[in-house]
């Protein structure tokens, strides 16, 4: 029996990047649906219910912190695995996003697509 392809949720307000990891995660056999600002990606984690969520936390109208919180407030939300994918690498923001209840924090500029690929794999087993 063949299982449903995993869906990833990408919240990411830099549209070039975000079609550099809907490419590669599709290549991948992964379903991605993509938001452009925080807001908009928590409607979307409520309505599509994604298998991971790949999470900025620069963005407009609502930052990837606010995103998170929220998601680790609703009781069904909460175990959906969330995997920081920014460019904020101080050691504040990457201890202040695993305390929220982030399972990993990846720093843009020391991952490439593929990497990030890999990572989503290990978290959700696959």
């Amino acid at each position: 029996m063949l299982k449903q392809a995993p869906v990833v949720l990408l919240i990411e307000d830099d549209n070039f990047l975000g079609n550099i990891y809907k490419t590669k995660f599709e290549m991948e056999k992964f379903k991605v649906i993509v938001a452009t600002d925080g807001l908009e990606g928590l409607e979307m984690v409520k309505k599509k219910k994604p298998d991971i969520i790949l999470l900025d936390i620069l963005m407009p109208k609502m930052d990837g912190f606010e995103v998170l919180s929220n998601l680790k407030k609703d009781k069904n939300l909460v175990k959906i695995p969330v995997i920081l994918l920014t460019n904020l690498g101080q050691k504040d923001d990457v201890e202040k996003g695993l305390k929220l209840g982030a399972v990993d924090y990846l720093i843009k500029a020391h991952y490439k697509p593929s990497e990030t690929v890999a990572k989503i794999k290990s978290v959700l087993q696959l």
